[in-house]
């Protein structure tokens, strides 16, 4: 049995998952833990195992191996306890589209015993974004607005865990960024928050990651720490005709990753020396670029992340 610490909230030992009878693997022995209060954000693109974790986490799935514990309760012996204390958000919206906001937000206080009122405080400063469109049916409303209730749903029963399955896919920016300030605000009231999301540059929202692929943990860390754990110096390049500038810096036998981000490329060395950068001027040169740029940069998750699948 694992050893259970009251300022975990979430402890996974070892868990995999397979499916199409054991051809695919999702989840690859994980093993992370959350503390009690924590914004802990799973970062990865699609098919990277965060939906899989989610639904183990919520009961909702059986792992073939390994241990998982929310709020000290065994996911699989004590399931209805652990239903009863958290807050699941899934990445398709999957409330009743045929049922007003207030009417979805009454269903699903009830389903739990609760009340609008009674847990009002909570989901106030969402609620009050929502409450003028409170007559118009679930399927009128906007992506950012589905979003909002969503989470005021998987709120209402005041739950001390909420999962939160890429909550910010497929809206607008401003959404996005309105819907990570909301986050913060719940942290603050004591809920441990745990969020997957694809976009690299949410990770840096979170108290601590997980970066996964493959469903195979990259790496566990505060953001920060993981940005710092860089092993190279990274360099942002551009010149013209990126296209044919990313297949000849690939070629350059120094060349250790080479990737486009935007108008630039984020290139790092075999060989991390200052004649580094200076050589690879002199390479392109000599394959004709004119306006050649290239700068040191201070690298994101996202090259964090990049490296880390490489090794």
């Amino acid at each position: 049995m694992l050893q259970i610490g009251y300022m975990n909230s979430v402890i996974l030992h070892n868990i995999s998952k397979t499916y199409n009878k054991g051809s695919t693997l999702a989840v690859d022995k994980v093993s992370f833990e959350v503390a009690t209060g924590e914004l802990f954000g799973l970062i990865g693109p699609d098919g990277a195992g965060k939906t899989s974790i989610f639904r183990i986490l919520t009961t909702l799935l059986l792992a073939e191996s390994g241990q998982a514990i929310v709020n000290g309760y065994d996911v699989v012996k004590d399931y209805k306890i652990i239903r009863r204390n958290v807050g699941y958000m899934p990445g398709r919206f999957s409330l009743y589209l045929d049922l007003t906001v207030e009417e979805n937000l009454r269903f699903f206080a009830t389903l739990f015993g609760t009340t609008i009122q009674q847990n009002y405080e909570l989901i106030k400063d969402i609620y009050i974004q929502i409450e003028p469109f409170k007559n118009r049916r679930a399927d009128k409303l906007s992506g950012g607005m589905k979003q909002k209730l969503a989470l005021c749903c998987a709120l209402i029963h005041k739950p001390s865990v909420l999962f939160l399955d890429e909550p910010t896919t497929g809206v607008d920016p401003v959404s996005r960024r309105e819907f990570w300030e909301m986050l913060k605000k719940l942290k603050y009231q004591g809920i441990t928050i745990i969020v997957s999301t694809p976009y690299m540059e949410e990770a840096t929202l979170c108290d601590k990651i997980v970066l996964i692929q493959s469903g195979k943990i990259l790496s566990v860390d505060e953001p920060g720490n993981v940005i710092k754990a860089y092993p190279a110096g990274l360099y942002a390049v551009k010149s013209g005709n990126i296209y044919h500038l990313l297949k000849n810096l690939r070629e350059y036998e120094q060349t250790y990753s080479c990737f486009a981000f935007g108008e630039y490329l984020h290139l790092s060395f075999k060989n991390n020396s200052s004649e580094s950068a200076s050589g690879c001027i002199n390479y392109l040169q000599h394959k004709g670029y004119s306006n050649i740029q290239i700068k040191p940069i201070t690298p994101g998750i996202e090259d964090c992340f990049i490296r880390l699948l490489k090794q």
